[in-house]
């Protein structure tokens, strides 16, 4: 089963590993198993991921990713919305766009699956309220629901920085992600 990811720094495997290897090489000791992905696949070994996630973009920016990934899949992972909240961008916008990333997955056959936003360890009141109020809008969305802020938000510990998942939060994540990939029917 291949399955396309864009996304964001979560997706990326940031700190530890990002897809592109210019990225990667700067970094100093890269981990693969610094991404949900590869958790996703040693528990399910049919699983093949295409990934293009960059730090840092929006939801409106991740929208251009989806054709560097998609020809061939056969699911479609839209992953994004903190970097919206981060920069201050409007909820309604992230919403919008992700719900446009999902229409053009399905008007190519894909099913989607759609995680919610992570707790943001770093983040002030404001930005968990609107993480909260994007994650409800987002559990609306006709979509498979990935549940990766309930997975984490219940575990202190599981991100080394403040933003991104530890090695240890990317396992559990890449359990939900093999978890919910195994419901859908191809």
């Amino acid at each position: 089963m291949i399955v396309a990811v864009v996304g964001d720094s979560i997706s990326a495997g940031s700190p530890l590993w990002d897809p592109d290897p210019a990225v990667r090489a700067t970094i100093t000791e890269p981990d693969e198993r610094s991404q949900w992905q590869w958790w996703a696949a040693e528990r399910d070994p049919r699983l093949a991921f295409r990934t293009r996630a960059v730090c840092g973009k929006r939801t409106d920016e991740i929208a251009g990713f989806l054709d560097d990934v998609t020809p061939g899949a056969d699911v479609l992972v839209v992953a994004g919305g903190i970097n919206d909240i981060v920069q201050g961008r409007p909820v309604d916008d992230a919403v919008r766009n992700l719900t446009s990333m999902i229409a053009r997955g399905r008007a190519l056959g894909l099913p989607v699956l759609l995680p919610d936003v992570l707790p943001w360890p770093n983040g002030d009141d404001d930005a968990a309220r609107r993480i909260l109020e994007l994650n409800a809008r987002l559990h609306e969305l006709d979509a498979f629901a990935l549940r990766f802020y309930d997975t984490l938000a219940p575990i202190p510990s599981w991100s080394d920085d403040g933003a991104h998942p530890s090695v240890e939060g990317h396992r559990l994540l890449g359990a939900e992600a093999a978890r919910a990939l195994s419901e859908i029917e191809l």
